[in-house]
């Protein structure tokens, strides 16, 4: 039976493992240290949020058998328009990730730091990179798909135990569920958790992703099966590290990894090297499919109709992937870099859910699948928080001017 199930499940627990990355375990963590179980509603409905518009995305790439930089492309007529569309999409997606790789294999390192000690650390960036380059190289979509569910799993696994471990008071949890709070405390917060989890790249790479698994209409319900799955168990992950976090008293925890050191005198060394394999998952599985959406979205606006084993795919996410291991080594902080990613991501996050609302009521494209009435009204909702959302992290930016 475990068995069938994991065969069936495929592109969705690729994004579960890119949203799950060292970025939402320190926000996840922040929000439990600092507000205990109050804000697992913003959560929960962050990843309702997701499981809608990954299901529009998916949608698109299976009717049409193409990616959202290539419908978009070809669906604005304006020159200028489209050219501007394509530069925010390059800029948000492949420089942002660029940007952020290092990230992604820092907090790797820092798990495979937690479970194999600080000896020789210098060179875990490299054996993570190493892992990934692999895995990207051999070029393989199944074996690609294959390996990341197991480290969802372990994830998954990893920090879920470890919230179990530190005995959960339920009676608050379903508080923390049922009774949203908000307040100009956490505010900001609450917008953090919705960003670290609705990111425009995942869109791009889950309608990319599908066409490597379906092509057909039949396949819609296995793709939205697929979807709500591996998407509520990426929500299961972050609800589970928010429970971690809000069993400590100490406001001074600024990262997962503090966080195992706080728990480690009242669970015992089991909670550091379960929350250790966990951010070693988070971290390397986004290191994977951070450069992966990059190339796919590179492939989409070039216009190269490339696949997994072409150069000019490689070349993308090899470059991003080589980037992201020297710019951690090095100790380099590209804050410029990743300030302007934070721009690109702010704009492109409603423009693309705009975009996505636009195009899945379309009959032309996809016939008798457009968006019902009450999906269009979530989804209206849905792009009001996105303007929000990018407003503030635009704004955040400004800020530090």
């Amino acid at each position: 039976m475990m068995l069938r199930f994991l065969k069936n499940i495929g592109p969705g627990t690729l994004i579960a493992a890119a949203f799950i990355g060292p970025g939402t375990v320190t926000v996840c963590t922040l929000a439990g240290v600092r507000f205990g179980y109050s804000l697992i509603w913003a959560m929960i409905l962050s990843i309702v949020a997701t499981i809608i518009l990954q299901e529009m995305s998916s949608r698109v790439g299976i009717l049409t058998g193409r990616g959202l930089s290539e419908v978009i492309k070809s669906n604005i007529t304006n020159r200028w328009v489209r050219l501007g569309g394509v530069l925010l999409i390059l800029s948000a997606i492949v420089i942002g990730n660029t940007a952020y790789e290092a990230g992604n294999i820092s907090g790797a390192a820092l798990g495979m730091e937690a479970l194999l000690g600080k000896a020789g650390h210098q060179l875990y960036p490299f054996i993570i990179g190493g892992v990934a380059f692999l895995l990207l190289a051999i070029g393989n979509y199944r074996f690609l798909e294959k390996s990341l569910v197991g480290l969802v799993l372990l994830m998954s696994i990893s920090f879920v135990i470890t919230a179990v471990m530190t005995g959960p008071d339920f009676l608050e949890i379903l508080r923390g569920i049922f009774m949203p709070e908000v307040n100009d405390a956490n505010i900001l917060t609450i917008a953090a958790l919705v960003g670290t989890t609705v990111v425009p790249y995942n869109l791009f790479l889950h309608a990319s992703l599908v066409r490597e698994r379906w092509n057909s209409p039949e396949d819609l319900k296995a793709s939205r099966i697929d979807t709500l799955i591996s998407v509520l168990l990426g929500g299961l992950v972050s609800v589970s590290i928010i429970i971690c976090a809000a069993a400590v008293n100490s406001t001074a925890v600024n990262n997962v990894m503090e966080l195992a050191m706080t728990l480690e005198p009242l669970y015992g060394s089991l909670a550091k090297y379960f929350l250790g394999i966990g951010l070693f998952a988070a971290g390397i599985t986004s290191a994977i499919t951070a450069p992966l959406a990059a190339a796919y979205v590179a492939n989409g606006c070039f216009g190269w109709n490339a696949g997994l084993k072409d150069i000019r795919f490689k070349t993308v996410w090899g470059s991003i992937l080589i980037i992201g291991i020297l710019v951690q080594t090095l100790g380099l902080k590209p804050i410029q870099l990743i300030q302007f990613a934070q721009v690109a991501n702010g704009i492109l996050l409603p423009v693309i859910v705009v975009f996505l609302y636009w195009i899945v009521n379309k009959k032309n494209l996809l016939g008798n699948h457009v968006n019902s009435k009450f999906q269009n009204i979530i989804t209206f909702i849905i792009v009001l928080v996105s303007v929000f959302l990018g407003l503030r992290s635009i704004l955040k930016v400004w800020e530090l001017f």
